[in-house]
């Protein structure tokens, strides 16, 4: 543990750390709820305003893209600023915008309320693992990364099925109005901790020379290289898959809105339930171990998508295709939180805003292909899931744990020279 980070621990006790790491958990559910809400009405909304399939699907996009790029300057402004600031700002204005976007009379202002939320909403999650990073040593990291990322698939897991069945009793805007309040709720739960969040870190000072020279040092190594080029691609493919999933539903098996979320109810499920499991494991048998195997399971996941099954398994292809998602982004953010030294906010920043850039990328490029067909798009997205899981066994073959240092010898165990 560096001195940094013991100064951070100190400032909790091991309840008060344990707390917080729940209470941002929650925070993570809730923002990951609303992401992933609203991709399996596509098909509802499409309706309701008239308009195509193809071009309700661009509201995917219109957020994930702008919360990307928008992690950039939150996790600079935090390092400088503090984290409580921009932390409570964000969910703040994640709160107010998503029960502004129930006022949307068009397709098009729908997109505008997205573009502004994502913006507002992408200053707590990359914050929440920056925490992480400087509350636990890294390799104990594993555990509340588990736990951060199973929430992630909660929200995943919940928002997807939840936003399908809820809608046609509630409607599309009565679903952003809850959410929305549930953000002003864990606002409040959230602000007892703002003090003990506001010791866990250092603020850093310096140039915009030093800012760009921080992006410099953290993808000027291969290790920052290829780790940030994974969570790129690997969030392009299962965005791309995931996204368009709930229309795969509709076309293959004519699924209404509450057969879709039956459909997706798996997907979130292994990282909600075992994400602390996969943490502690990556911790005990290293990274290089799992990463291989996340992406396997996601290449084949989507294989299985183009040869089709029975309807009753479409949670099971959901589960397995979730599962690749937990065993390798978690992972690939507990590389990243050992890259940022000091600058834990930059580090984060950055991993988030290559996770959602590509997130929006993928959505993007699998409805493009989806001019030529599911099996086409899934072919190209399962191929390429597939390059990656083979070279990942060269490149992150020395992600292992960390052997402990044996305590040095007490001088009376020392041997007795006899020179």
């Amino acid at each position: 543990m560096t001195g940094l980070q013991r100064t951070a621990s100190s400032a909790l006790d091991e309840p008060q750390r344990e707390r917080l790491l729940r209470t941002l958990a929650l925070a993570t559910f809730i923002i990951f709820f609303q992401a992933y809400m609203v991709a399996p009405i596509i098909p509802a909304l499409s309706k309701v305003f008239g308009t195509s399939i193809e071009t309700v699907g661009l509201i995917v996009p219109a957020y994930l893209i702008p919360y990307g790029i928008s992690t950039l300057a939150y996790g600079v402004l935090a390092d400088r600023i503090g984290i409580p600031r921009v932390m409570f700002a964000s969910l703040a204005a994640f709160s107010v915008l998503t029960m502004l976007t129930a006022t949307a009379q068009s397709i098009e202002q729908l997109a505008m309320w997205r573009l502004l939320t994502g913006i507002g909403a992408s200053g707590v999650v990359p914050l929440a693992l920056a925490l992480v990073g400087r509350l636990y040593p890294y390799e104990q990291r594993g555990r509340p990364l588990g736990w951060l990322f199973g929430a992630m698939a909660g929200g995943m897991a919940f928002g997807s099925p939840l936003g399908a069945m809820i809608v046609p009793f509630v409607g599309w805007q009565g679903l952003f109005l809850v959410v929305g309040a549930a953000g002003a709720v864990l606002f409040l739960v959230l602000l007892p901790y703002r003090a003990v969040m506001a010791n866990t870190a250092l603020r850093v000072t310096g140039t915009l020379r030093d800012l760009f020279n921080g992006y410099r040092e953290l993808l000027g190594t291969p290790r920052g290289q290829r780790t940030y080029g994974y969570v790129l691609v690997n969030s392009i493919f299962h965005s791309g898959v995931f996204t368009w999933l709930g229309v795969y539903f509709e076309r293959r098996y004519s699924l209404g809105s509450v057969g879709i979320g039956l459909a997706l109810l798996g997907y979130g499920v292994p990282g909600f339930l075992f994400g602390p499991v996969i943490g502690r494991a990556a911790d005990r048998w290293g990274r290089a171990r799992l990463l291989p195997i996340g992406l396997l399971l996601s290449a084949f996941s989507a294989a299985a998508l183009i040869v089709g099954f029975p309807a009753l398994l479409a949670p099971v292809a959901a589960i397995v295709l979730s599962l690749g998602y937990d065993m390798t982004q978690p992972l690939f953010a507990g590389i990243v939180t050992s890259l940022g030294g000091k600058r834990a906010g930059q580090a984060m920043g950055l991993n988030v805003f290559t996770l959602f850039v590509g997130f929006g990328l993928g959505s993007l490029i699998f409805g493009e292909l989806l001019r030529f067909g599911f099996g086409l798009a899934l072919g190209v997205f399962a191929v390429v899931e597939l390059g990656l899981a083979l070279l990942s066994f060269a490149l992150f073959r020395s992600e292992a744990p960390s052997r402990a240092v044996p305590p040095p010898k007490t001088p009376h165990a020392q041997p007795i020279s006899r020179s």
